[in-house]
This record gives C-alpha cells, structure tokens and sequence, in this order.
C-alpha cells in the first residue's frame, strides 16, 4: 500500500536531474532552468491549500486515482513540449501538483484504514502506522531514483513520442493497485455518499473544528520548528568544493546510492517504532541529528567526509520525514471527515523549516557575525535544531500532565 507512493516520487525525481538535463540539450540557459525548476517544484508549498478539496464528495481513492492520472498526463505533455517551456512549465508544474494532490489523497486515506489493519494483523495502530508511513517514504525514494534513471536513458535511446507516453504511463503505474487498498470500515459516512452543497456546508464547520483542535496545532508547532528539517542537505552540493569533491562524485552521491540509502533508512523507522512512540522518536532523530551536524567541525575538509556528511543527513532527514509521517496517521486516527486536509496541513508543514533553515544555513556561511564559512553552518545548523528539539520536547512532555490535570 505505501509503495503506492511512488507517483509522487516518480515526478518529482523528474523534475530534480531529468529536466534540467533536458533543457540543457535543448539549449536552455541555467539560470533559466534553475527558474522553470523551482516553479515546478512550487507546488509542493501551496498546494496543501486546495487540501479540503480532498474531503469533499468524491471518495479519496477517487481523488488519488484521478490526480495520479492528472500527473501522468501532465508530465507526458511536458516531454513532448520541451521546446515550448512555458507550455513545459504549466504542464509539469500541474503535474507536480497533482501528484502531491494524489499523496495527500492517499495519506489520508491509509490513515483511515490503519486501525483496521492492526486489529486485522493484531498489532498495535502505533506501530502499523509507523510500517505504512516507511512504506509510502520508500515509495517516493523508490520512485525518485528510477525516473533520474530511466528519463534520462529513455529520452537518448527511444523516439520523443515514444518516451513521453512511457513516462506518463510509469507516473500512473503506481495507481494500479488502489483497487486492492480496502476502503475504511466506514467508509459508507464519506462525503461521496453526500450532496455537494451537504459536503461543502459540513466542510466548513468541520475545518474551523479542526484549526481549533489544541493536538494539531501542536503538531504544526513541532513541525514547523527545526527539529527535523535536515536543510543541511540541500546545502552540502553547493559546498563540495571545500571539500574537494568532484561534479562527478557529487552527482554520484545525489543520484542512484541517495536513493536507496534513503530507501533503506526509512525502513528502520517501524523497528525503532517497536521500542519508541512516533513522537518522542522523531525528537529523538532530530536531537541525534542535530549533534552529528555539531560534531562535522571536527572532521577534516575531505570527499570521504563529504560523503559521511551527505549521506547521514539524508539519511537523518528520510527518518525524519518518515516518523513526521507517522505522528500524522496518529493524529487523524479513524473516521476522520478531514482526513486529507489534515494530512496535506500537517506534512506541508515539515516543508517550511526546510525553506527558511537553508536561508539562515546560506547566510551563515557567508558570514553571519562573528561566524561563518562551513564551521559556522554547522553550528547554526545544528545549534538551532537542537535548542528546537529540546523546547518541542519540554512543550511534549507537559501536554499530557496539562490534560490529566
């Protein structure tokens, strides 16, 4: 059922190495390409917007089928009008929409059946919905690497109209087994059984309960907060050069041995999920994460310690991603009307951090008081993600004493 995922995944792998590489050949200058990506991209910030839509009249295994379809078109469009590039924008930024829209759709869907799958399997919802959450992570992961891979070999060897159709058809591949993910136990209260009008007006008293609700907003506060953002990745390629790492021994780290090793990493989350609570163990992934960023000031500046480096925090940063995932499936819980809306508002949360800790990593780098360069990266990196871990963890732990008493 997770590996379902992998729409989402497959484009955005697309548009990460397969794009630029296309628009380069086509001859495309890189300021212009840096530009058509990150308005690819863009998506995956506002899109938790049309979130509600979700939970409105139709089923979410309608909704995930039909915008896994949606992006399967839409990147197939943009391949075959990569000559066009404002065409290609709005066709592959369409297509990065929907397939965030068909994973949300989907995200609050399994949340959905993760009580009935433990009592099925006689386990503990806990950690089913930390197995389901790996799976869906190993999913995207799976499904990034492939199409780096497959794109760029099927754009040089096959005809353009041949490679475009096959591309689209792999986006929606993953859709295939949706028939065989039982719906709810009770799914005859979803809104397809409603009128429009019913599902909108009950919509909107449903929402305002829930943006009331004081255990999701400290959700988005945990979320929100840098405990586990791990922006230190995004940062570490533009810096190679400190450590006297080739473009070739870059590219290889970012591509096919990424991809599993993130693969892999998220697949322990439901082992260390058997021991340690979803909460409590995305702290604890970030509060170790946070003193390995602080302990890089002490290795020397070599490829081997960029590599050390890259692939623990991405490695940090799937487990990461991985058990937020897991606190969402937690907190809809069973018979959720907004289940959707409340998964797209929870995990586009964990993208924020991401956004502005690369902003205060890049400004300490260049020079940020009294420190910069990579020595005061790390620290504000891993400083800041460890006083996070360490506020969220006091705010944690007094929630449930409030509430008894």
């Amino acid at each position: 059922m997770g590996l379902s995922n992998a729409t989402f995944g497959l484009v955005g792998g697309f548009i990460v190495l397969p794009l630029p590489q296309m628009l380069a050949a086509e001859g495309v200058s890189e300021a212009r390409i840096a530009a058509v990506s990150a308005a690819c991209l863009s998506p995956g910030f506002w899109v938790f917007l049309l979130g509600p839509l979700l939970d409105v009249r139709f089923s979410r295994r309608w909704y995930a089928s039909v915008f896994a379809g949606l992006a399967g078109v839409g990147l197939m469009m943009a391949v075959l009008m990569r000559g066009h590039l404002l065409v290609l924008e709005i066709a592959l930024m369409t297509a990065y929409a929907a397939a965030v829209l068909s994973s949300n759709a989907l995200g609050g869907w399994l949340a959905g059946i993760v009580p009935d799958v433990a009592e099925t399997e006689h386990d503990n919802p806990s950690h089913k919905g930390a197995s389901l959450s790996a799976w869906t992570q190993v999913g995207s992961y799976l499904g990034n690497g492939l199409m780096a891979g497959l794109a760029a070999e099927g754009l040089r060897l096959l005809p353009l109209n041949v490679a475009a159709v096959l591309l689209g058809a792999l986006v929606v591949l993953p859709a295939a087994v949706f028939p065989w993910i039982p719906q709810p136990v009770a799914s005859e209260k979803e809104p397809s059984q409603q009128r429009v009008w019913e599902s909108l007006a009950g919509l909107l008293r449903e929402l305002k309960a829930l943006l009331k609700k004081r255990e999701v907003l400290l959700t988005v506060l945990l979320f929100v907060a840098p405990t586990g953002a791990f922006a230190l990745t995004n940062q570490l390629g533009g810096v190679a050069r400190e450590f006297h790492a080739s473009d070739a021994f870059v590219s290889r780290m970012g591509g096919a041995v990424l991809s599993l090793a993130g693969a892999a990493s998220c697949l322990l989350l439901p082992v260390l999920a058997r021991w340690v609570k979803a909460l409590p163990l995305y702290l604890l992934i970030g509060t170790v994460g946070s003193l390995f960023t602080l302990s890089l000031q002490v290795l020397p500046k070599t490829p081997t310690t960029f590599a050390v480096a890259f692939l623990a925090e991405n490695v940090m940063q799937a487990l990461s991603f991985t058990a937020a995932v897991a606190i969402c499936f937690a907190t809809i819980g069973r018979d959720n009307p907004l289940a959707a809306t409340q998964f797209s508002l929870l995990t586009s949360a964990t993208v924020l951090p991401i956004l502005y800790m690369a902003v205060v990593d890049g400004r300490a780098y260049s020079g940020f008081h009294s420190i910069r360069g990579l020595g005061g990266m790390y620290a504000i990196d891993g400083g800041l993600s460890l006083a996070a871990c360490c506020v969220m963890a006091a705010v944690m732990w007094r929630r449930p004493r409030a509430h008894k008493k």
